[in-house]
Formats: C-alpha cells, structure tokens, sequence
C-alpha cells in the first residue's frame, strides 16, 4: 500500500498539487479537481473547497469529500445514520462499509422491522449504497467506487422470546448484533447496570443461533461476566465494535484487559472507538489526541503481539443526531458515561469536538491511516486495522 495522502486542511488547499500513488491508482468515485471538499449542497454540482468539518445551523453532521476512492478500505464497524444524511454522497468519504445501527436500541420486534424496510429502501433510492450481506459485496464495491451498509442491532430486545425471529432477520440483512445495550435484558447482563449475572438460558440460545445463521455476536455495552460467557460459548470470533482498554481510560462503558485477552484467544477484534468520552484519561481537561488514540490500539496490539486483532471505529454520525437531555439510547438513571468530557471539552453531543482532535471527520480516514504508518505499524498493519481484521471475522461467521 502506497503512503497515504494527509489530510489537507481547506486553507492550505493546493489545487495544482500532485497526488500520491494511492490517488493515481484510485478508482474515481466522483468528481472535482481537489483532495478533498466539504458537503455543501444537495448534489455533486455543489460540493465547494473551503469549508471545515461542520454542523449546518440546524445541528447536521456534515463531512467533507474526497474526490478519488483511496486505495485504502475502511470499515467502521460502528456508527450512525439520520433521516437528513447526505445518502448520495456517502461512498466519497473514504468508507467503503458503515456498520449503521439498524435501529434504536430497546426497541420491539415492528420497530426493528421497520428499521431494516428503511434500510432497504434508503438503497433503492441511491444506487451508490447497497446493503452489505458478505465479505465479497465489500471487496465489489470497493472495486466500484460505491459503499455498503452493513445492518446492525446495538441489542437483542427486539427477539422477544422468539428464536425464530433471528433467522428472520438475517435473512433481511442483519448481520451484526449485541445481545444487550447498557441495561439488562431477557439475554444478558448490560455494562452500566449492577447485575452481573451473566447469559440467561435464552441468551445461551441466541448465540447459538446467531452462530447458525451468520450474525458477528457484538460484546459492547455488555456486562463483563456476560462477554465472558457469549465469547466463550461461541463457535465463532467476537468482536467489540466500540470499546477502549479501560486500563487506560476507565469508563464504565470500556473493557478490561481480561475481556481483552479473552476476544483476542478466539480470534476476535476489538475496534477502539475515537469518540471522545470513551477515549478521555482520567485527571485530563483537554480534548483527546489522536497520539492519545493510538495509545489505545497499541495497548491492544501489544498484548495479541500482533496487530491482527485490531480494528478502528468512530461512533460518528451523518446527518442530524436527535435532541436529547440524556442518551435518547438509555435511561437517564444509569451512569453518565460522558460526565467529564461534558464539563471539561464539550457537552454539544452533535459537536465534531465530540470525536478525538484529528479525527472528527470521514475524510481524515487517510490522515489516519498516514499518522498509523508513522507511528510505526507497517502497511499492511494498516490495512488489517481499517478493514481486514473485521473482515476475516466477517467472513468465518458470514461465509464467502
């Protein structure tokens, strides 16, 4: 993999700059005659140089272009999307596969339903986005310059006490979820509640189906006996889709280096998440670094002794994320996991300044991608840490 270009901030624009190999041997996925632009209007016409990453005056999530696919894929194995996004652009950010939740979290079986109808149809209407079902439809649609949703559940509420309705959903396109989100359930212990009673029977159940039929078990938001136990059970590799080493950052929401070691002996990924809560040191008051962010993933590579065990994700939006006093995800009774980051660097939870400084927009993913190279992972360590780790997971759970 050719080093990657840097991040260009829009004042110190070049527009007669040379590109590097990874951009000459890109496959074009728009138009235009710079590196990068922002998201400025409702069509390719309209996309301008000169603006930072942003929210519009309404709160929207906007983040800037680039006007050639990197050679690079990027899967985020975790993230966001609203109703407003930019949907027709969301192949030209530097992504290849948005891990998108599905649907709110606690939600009962015709929400969920109807979160992956909408799904569907948000791929009708754009025909740069398709629903992702296996490794293969990534590495297509990387080759044709488009991107892929990849549907996921941040818990296991909508199951109910019927089996069935997993296979249900896979059939539809699932193919990713955690049994729990934050609060206890009918499955499993949450991570912010005081059980830790572990998988339930039924929960026991659902990994054995999720195994059956294809879905990547999740242990995020879940309670410590909890993953143990579905990492355990499984027959295949788990993954963290969002979590930090709370050895370095001991939030709540963060796992420790038990749970760690356990996802990295089955040959699971854990994805360190850049935003900003989750990646915040205790005693700090200054807004996480990227540097401070790669602290994270080497405390995991250092103890796999490899990189083949880490992944990055952003828990970024595209679009406008709701108004809310508290987690629209959760009750407000729980722990707030973003108390400090709240008073210290910003409580704007629409606030770009809620992502790690360096990468608050899709765009850096190539600044990313360059500062991993010399912080001293090789390349092909970089391109197992933004796509090829969760995909090899993907493709033992998945198949082909």
């Amino acid at each position: 993999m050719a080093r990657l270009l840097p991040f260009i901030q829009p004042e110190e624009a070049d527009m007669t700059m040379p590109r590097r190999d990874f951009l000459k041997q890109a496959t074009v996925a728009g138009v235009g005659g710079s590196a990068l632009g922002p998201i400025s209007g409702t069509s390719e016409d309209e996309i301008t140089v000169g603006t930072p990453p942003q929210e519009a005056s309404h709160g929207k999530s906007v983040h800037r272009v680039l006007d050639e696919d990197p050679t690079l894929t990027y899967v985020d194995p975790c993230m966001q999307i609203w109703p407003d996004a930019d949907f027709h652009l969301a192949h030209r950010h530097g992504v290849t596969a948005y891990a998108v939740t599905a649907w709110d979290p606690h939600a009962d079986v015709r929400t969920a339903t109807d979160g992956i109808m909408y799904w569907h149809g948000i791929t009708h209407e754009h025909p740069n986005l398709e629903i992702i079902k296996t490794v293969a439809d990534v590495r297509r649609l990387k080759r044709e310059g488009k991107a892929g949703l990849l549907l996921a559940a941040q818990d296991g509420d909508w199951i109910g006490y019927q089996l069935g309705r997993i296979e249900a959903f896979a059939a539809m396109g699932l193919r990713m979820m955690l049994l729990v989100y934050n609060a206890t359930n009918q499955l499993a212990d949450g991570c912010l509640d005081r059980t830790e009673g572990g998988l339930t029977r039924l929960g026991e159940r659902v990994v054995d189906e999720c195994n059956r039929v294809g879905i990547i078990l999740d242990c995020s938001h879940t309670g410590k006996r909890s993953t143990l136990e579905i990492m355990d059970r499984s027959r295949h590799p788990c993954v963290y889709s969002h979590s930090n080493p709370s050895a370095i950052v001991p939030n709540p929401r963060n796992i420790d280096d038990e749970q760690i070691k356990a996802c990295i002996a089955g040959n699971g990924v854990i994805a360190l998440v850049s935003w900003g809560p989750l990646t915040m040191r205790p005693g700090t008051t200054h807004r996480p670094t990227l540097e401070e962010f790669f602290a994270l993933i080497d405390h995991v590579a250092d103890m796999a002794g490899t990189a083949d065990n880490v992944a990055i994700s952003t828990d970024m939006s595209i679009g406008t994320y709701p108004a809310h006093g508290h987690d629209p995800f959760g009750p407000p009774t729980y722990p707030d996991i973003a108390a400090q980051y709240n008073e210290h660097v910003t409580a704007d939870f629409r606030s770009p300044r809620r992502q790690v400084e360096g990468f608050e927009d899709y765009a850096q993913i190539v600044d990313v991608a360059d500062r991993l190279l010399s912080h001293g992972y090789s390349d092909r360590d970089v391109e197992k840490i933004l796509a090829d780790n969760f995909l090899r997971v993907a493709l033992e759970v998945w198949g082909a």
